[in-house]
């Protein structure tokens, strides 16, 4: 990855990029060494956060199994809410401030991981609600200090929470999602063990890759590092810093192993398609934990907030819902033709690695390129066809673009200036692909 072009120094401008992850420990079997993990880390009374569906599951059993044997008190939360709430979070909270437990296991997708670590986090250092919240919803203040440690076990593999230090829920008054973000409730160690994603249905299967893609793609093409003004204290260095040269060669990667993988797992999987495509989702959540991503996660939000009548096939939930995978990658080709001509090169890096013929195609075009691949492998994964599909219309166009604009951490971080009127256009252009 060249440093050529994309990120130029400037006077008063950042010049220091930072890298951060929490342990990780990959392959099959890894679930059964938790408890002798959990013994490392100090835990001995320890809460199990899971939702009721993975409880009934293989994971679990062997999470808790592991405690046990390794001589540490056990007990299972088993009330995570699918696409969680800032009530299912504050449940989660007040069951872990009255468990007075000193460590956390959370199993399952990034629902769970994310409850657990809003949990971990009210019940160390309880405030208002709010106070923690991204701003312009919350006030953003600082988490005092470190948190009782945390393993993070996923049985999905595309929201990569067990990498980073982000929380993100519904908030219902605002029929919007929101997040926490803050080095501090990152997972102290992620366990990724791919046998867990051998029940997955089709279409999640589908959603978390391309889940996984946005975010490495989202990061590759985010504005640079070198583009935001230098902090007056590197304590003030915030967590999502811009693309940077760490994060571009993890998004690559992960972006090829997405493009060579997501189909077959979807049509028809084997125990290869699975470790390639978890080991994906955790090179993208180390990239995307440290650059950000940008425009289809901020639409993201809105698109899931509002959702009125939509209920996949697959999820348990038994409210109408819009996946996260799902609600990110129906707007990532129109974004990418937006995109494209403010860094043609890194869209057709992208394209390159997720698999594009790019013979006798111009540079220039990448953008175009890029979304059409993307469009074209939706369609062979069952993806819904655009926003029209999961239930809106461009009567929907204000709602969605006015819930969407206030995600600034996200809207900022792409790599040109988006106008309310600009965001507007993308998602109109996002209503259906086909």
């Amino acid at each position: 990855m060249s440093f050529k072009n994309y990120y130029l120094f400037k006077n008063g401008f950042e010049k220091i990029f930072s890298v951060e992850s929490s342990k990780l420990k990959f392959g099959r079997g890894s679930l059964e060494e938790i408890g002798k993990d959990a013994k490392f880390l100090g835990m001995n009374r320890i809460a199990v956060f899971t939702d009721a569906q993975v409880a009934e599951l293989a994971p679990v059993a062997k999470v808790v199994e592991s405690i046990k044997s390794s001589g540490m008190d056990v007990s299972v939360y088993d009330q995570v809410a699918v696409e969680p709430s800032d009530l299912s979070f504050k449940e989660g909270s007040k069951f872990a401030k009255d468990g007075k437990f000193d460590g956390f296991v959370s199993v399952g997708g990034g629902s769970v991981i994310d409850t657990c670590k809003a949990s971990n986090l009210y019940s160390s250092y309880p405030t208002d609600f709010l106070d923690y919240v991204n701003i312009p919803i919350g006030k953003a203040i600082k988490v005092p200090g470190k948190l009782k440690p945390h393993i993070a076990c996923p049985t999905t593999f595309g929201t990569a929470s067990e990498c980073t230090g982000i929380a993100v829920f519904d908030l219902l008054e605002m029929e919007s999602k929101t997040g926490i973000v803050s080095p501090f409730i990152r997972p102290d160690m992620g366990v990724l063990d791919p046998s867990t994603l051998s029940t997955l249905p089709p279409l999640v299967t589908a959603a978390n890759g391309f889940d996984v893609f946005s975010h490495a793609c989202e990061s590759l093409t985010a504005r640079p590092y070198t583009q935001r003004p230098a902090p007056g204290s590197p304590l003030n260095r915030p967590l999502t810093q811009g693309a940077n040269p760490y994060s571009d060669i993890a998004c690559l990667e992960s972006i090829k192993l997405v493009g060579s993988h997501i189909v077959d797992a979807v049509k028809n999987p084997n125990d290869n398609d699975y470790d390639a495509l978890m080991f994906a989702g955790m090179l993208a959540g180390i990239g995307f934990g440290n650059a950000g991503c940008h425009l289809p996660h901020g639409m993201s939000y809105a698109v899931a907030g509002l959702v009125k009548d939509y209920s996949p096939i697959g999820w348990s939930s038994i409210k109408p819902m819009v996946p996260h995978g799902i609600s990110v990658i129906l707007n990532s080709p129109a974004v990418f033709r937006k995109t494209g001509p403010s860094c043609y090169d890194r869209h057709w890096q992208a394209a390159y690695a997720m698999g594009a013929e790019l013979k006798d195609m111009r540079i220039e075009d990448s953008g175009n390129i890029l979304a059409d691949l993307i469009i074209r492998m939706m369609k062979e994964t069952g993806i819904p066809n655009g926003l029209n599909a999961v239930g809106y219309s461009n009567n929907d166009l204000d709602a969605l673009t006015e819930k969407s604009y206030v995600q600034k951490r996200l809207i900022d971080n792409a790599p040109l200036p988006i106008s309310k009127v600009e965001l507007k256009e993308i998602f109109r252009d996002a209503m259906n692909y086909w």
